[in-house]
């Protein structure tokens, strides 16, 4: 797939020549883990939604918590994005994926934005490192990135996967019995509340602390996220995840998500998950926003890219 003068394989290129290539193993997000629940739609949002995933009858769910980028040893100190992906298993065999981070907002508005910052990632070889000049080139001149950064600069990384919310960050399209559409954008908040690092934890922390963390805290007791959906209004921005919605509009409860065990990765249900955001259920349906609609085939060729290295 192409979009202006991106295309998927420069993207997966890029991610490779930023981070390396870790043989099978996903190209962003490669570092995660896998846990297993259920999720327990509210009736409020079967008024917006059709979807069976707002029916009120417990859902089976397999989620993989992750940190952004394509090194699976990547610190969890890292000021970096936490991601969530979510299979909702519905009856009949249907099934709904949403995909997010613990941002408000992504770094690109168009693929070419993101293309440009892998590229600007990439190691130098003298140094092993980003060329500081090239990333200050790059927010130079991507304005649309600056919202994330300030964001991921102004918020210490969470202390546990289950203590973060997680946004959708794309505008989707809800589509009642009716067949009325209301533009939404959703978000998981934890039962717990959020908690973050400490500045003194940040240097004290050892660089993989959260999914031993999350292991534990789920033998001990399941971890719940409720889900709330925000209703656009006239206006707002359907086609750009850098954009964030005003905090005023309001907020319908969706459902429960809840998580009872966690484990490592391999050979665990969430390996070979791809987690495209343009899975949906009847119900549901993307807008145009060009980086959910390049995030499908990027993920497919990231995936083709994964088996191939197995």
């Amino acid at each position: 797939m192409e979009v202006g003068d991106t295309t998927v394989e420069q993207v997966q290129a890029a991610l490779e020549g930023a981070y390396g290539i870790h043989a099978g193993q996903r190209r962003n997000h490669a570092k995660g883990t896998c846990a297993e629940g259920s999720f327990v739609g509210a009736p409020s949002a079967s008024a917006y939604s059709r979807s069976s995933l707002f029916s009120g009858r417990k859902v089976t769910v397999v989620a993989r918590f992750s940190l952004a980028g394509g090194d699976p040893n990547a610190a969890d100190t890292d000021r970096s994005p936490r991601g969530l992906g979510l299979e909702f298993r519905l009856p009949h065999g249907s099934l709904q994926h949403m995909t997010m981070i613990n941002t408000p907002m992504f770094f690109a508005a168009t693929p070419r934005t993101f293309l440009d910052k892998m590229l600007a990632l990439k190691p130098n070889p003298a140094t092993g490192k980003p060329d500081p000049q090239a990333l200050a080139a790059f927010a130079a001149s991507h304005p649309d990135s600056a919202g994330q950064g300030a964001f991921l600069a102004q918020h210490n990384p969470p202390a546990s996967y289950a203590t973060e919310s997680y946004y959708g960050i794309h505008t989707f399209k809800l589509i009642a019995k009716d067949g009325k559409t209301t533009l939404v954008r959703w978000r998981f908040t934890p039962h717990g509340g959020e908690q973050r690092l400490s500045d003194e934890e940040l240097t004290s922390k050892p660089s993989s602390f959260l999914e031993k963390e999350l292991i534990e805290r789920t033998a001990r007791a399941p971890v719940l996220w409720d889900m709330w959906i925000a209703i656009g209004q006239r206006g707002d921005p359907e086609d750009d995840p850098t954009r964030v919605w005003p905090p005023d509009r309001k907020e319908v409860k969706a459902g429960t998500l809840t998580i009872p065990s966690a484990m490592k990765q391999p050979g665990a249900s969430c390996e070979r998950i791809n987690y495209d955001p343009l899975i949906l259920s009847d119900g549901f349906a993307p807008t145009n926003d060009p980086i959910l609609l390049f995030r499908s085939p990027s993920y497919a060729e990231s995936f083709a890219r994964r088996l191939a290295g197995q």
